[in-house]
């Protein structure tokens, strides 16, 4: 059982877990107002005021790192002081690191961007752990995916200790992206309440050790988590919560009650109200809720972790802090939120999160005895195989007959092989690239020519898990034209795409798949370690197959896709 024996959140509130918590509980926010006028000199100058929170220089000044970028800096800061008394075996231990667009704003400063995966090796090799860390860019639910790909890894035996940090630095280009969607607010964020206009943005790092080696009858354990998705749309949750109910669904044990949901809470109109079905239809409408966005401002892959150390600070005080702007209820659904802090007496709690792409993470986190928990070696068999390059395409070890090359080729294939989806035209060419693999593969499988019964447990039971080290590279460089100071035009569409996530949702979409939908950026391919997380996706007992791989596109004519069916023995 994966146990938490350490902590850290380093946010405008404050630097470590115990000023950021003692802010909360005196009912601080960290948000501030940065004003625009007349279309001029804004915050990072944009054409906006925006309310946010963000951390001030004296701050940087402490974070920062000498040969490190802001955000390499912030991750290191969290993480070194979340190990700082830890003794373990560096040997057996892990990095994973969440986030979205990591250092993203050097790209708009025309300077060469680091891959996510290698600015999490330069941390990692900088506390001398050696193996290949993982990042998380799960888009919105990147924190707790986190978390739940830790909790596996080391129930699988995989490792003895794993250090999850997750971070985000705001940029021009994720504010205005999400201004383009017409999502933020320039007052403070009112989670659930019926007068919420948008959410705000914020900056932070969080980071919980995870360990096999302590298992004391106290302690808070990661019990399990689960991800499902919505299969409903790219940028707009499911109306009636579809994904986040599945998830929810199963983090409920009747000999272990939910004490209170740590809900998304971005106070967006339709995210709110999602989530408020999604927890009717779990059945879960009589357990408290807590929503912390209004402290923080939504910190993207920092969200998860920080609200999950938040939420056991708070059980072990006994107390539900207050959901901070919130004072009437703004949804339809049924639920339990205050404005004050409420007392609780509980063990148990769920965090929860949606985000682009359909995704929608729940973990449950208890500090209740659990005995310890060494999943057996999960055996998986390997069904069918896709590998694309600039130059070729083989469909199970058959060379398929094309006439083009690079994109065009993508084209070709989709022109002669599918046809029935113009969505393709759409996508950017990560997706394009996913969408054409995916297609030959379940064609290959010959799922498309299976009864409704059969493709039903096939939408029910299967993941997809994909791998990369360029991220969604190309996507990053055409939005960061759309922002251009004297050519002012952010487009919500290609903003999306700048999420790696999006190819596993639009698979999912096309499939109506609702199992685990997981992007993951390493600093090289590493068959070795793809497998243990592959294979780790299997302790969620619903999946029965995944369809997982390597998926990556640094340019538009050098590319490489391995995927295959992985299916549980």
């Amino acid at each position: 059982m994966a146990t938490v024996i350490s902590d850290n959140i380093t946010s405008p509130l404050g630097l470590t877990t115990e000023q950021t918590y003692k802010a909360v509980c005196q009912g601080k926010s960290g948000l501030s107002h940065y004003p625009c006028e007349n279309g001029e000199g804004g915050w990072n100058d944009l054409p906006f005021s925006i309310e946010a929170s963000l951390f001030n220089k004296e701050q940087w000044d402490k974070i920062m790192v000498d040969g490190f970028s802001k955000f390499e800096s912030l991750v290191l800061y969290s993480v070194k002081a979340a190990i700082s008394t830890l003794i373990f075996n560096k040997e057996r231990a892990i990095l994973i690191l969440s986030s979205t667009k990591g250092d993203i704003e050097l790209l708009e400063k025309g300077e060469d961007i680091p891959s996510l995966a290698d600015a999490a090796k330069k941390v990692s090799m900088a506390i001398g752990i050696e193996n290949d860390p993982i990042v998380v860019c799960n888009a919105c639910i990147s924190g707790v995916s986190a978390i739940i790909l830790g909790q596996r890894l080391v129930d699988c035996g995989n490792y003895s200790n794993v250090i999850v940090c997750g971070a985000d630095v705001q940029s021009r280009f994720i504010v205005s992206g999400f201004q383009a969607l017409k999502a933020l607010s320039e007052e403070p964020c009112r989670p659930f309440d019926i007068e919420r206009l948008g959410l705000n943005l914020g900056e932070a790092a969080a980071t919980i050790v995870l360990s096999s080696e302590m298992n004391s009858p106290k302690g808070w354990k990661v019990d399990k988590g689960a991800v499902c998705n919505d299969a409903y749309h790219i940028s707009a949750p499911h109306p009636k919560g579809l994904g986040a109910g599945m998830a929810l669904r199963k983090m409920k044990d009747a000999d272990n009650p939910i004490s209170v949901i740590g809900v998304h809470g971005t106070a967006t109109m339709y995210n709110d109200q999602m989530e408020s079905k999604a927890i009717e239809m779990a059945e879960l409408q009589d357990v408290p809720l807590s929503a912390l966005k209004g402290y923080f401002g939504h910190t993207m892959g920092a969200a998860g972790v920080l609200e999950t150390i938040i939420m056991m600070r708070a059980l072990e005080d006994d107390v539900i802090l207050p959901s901070k702007g919130y004072e009437t209820c703004g949804v339809s659904g049924k639920v339990k939120m205050s404005d004050k802090s409420v007392m609780v007496h509980g063990n148990t709690f769920v965090k929860m999160l949606s985000g682009f792409g359909g995704c929608n993470g729940a973990v449950r986190v208890s500090d209740r005895f659990l005995p310890m928990i060494i999943v057996n070696d999960i055996l998986v068999s390997q069904t069918h195989s896709v590998r694309i390059t600039q130059d070729e395409i083989i469909v199970d070890g058959n060379i398929l007959d094309v006439k083009s090359h690079g994109k065009e080729m993508l084209t070709e294939v989709y022109k002669t092989k599918i046809g029935d989806y113009p969505k393709f035209y759409k996508m950017d060419m990560l997706s394009r690239l996913a969408f054409i693999a995916s297609e030959l593969l379940i064609e290959a499988e010959g799922q498309r020519s299976k009864g409704k019964s059969q493709k039903a447990k096939v939408e029910s039971q299967r993941a997809v898990v994909l791998f990369n080290h360029s991220s969604s590279i190309i996507a990053d460089r055409q939005y960061v034209k759309s922002i251009e100071k004297d050519d002012f035009f952010p487009s919500p569409a290609a903003f999306v795409y700048t999420l790696p996530n999006i190819t596993t949702g639009e698979i999912a979409l096309r499939n109506g798949y609702h199992g685990e939908t997981s992007f993951y950026l390493l600093a090289e391919r590493n068959e070795k370690l793809m497998q243990r997380v592959i294979k780790s996706t299997f302790i969620d007992r619903d999946i029965k197959s995944v369809i997982g791989g390597w998926i990556d596109c640094p340019s538009e004519d050098k590319f490489e896709c391995d995927i295959r069916i992985y299916v549980k023995q």
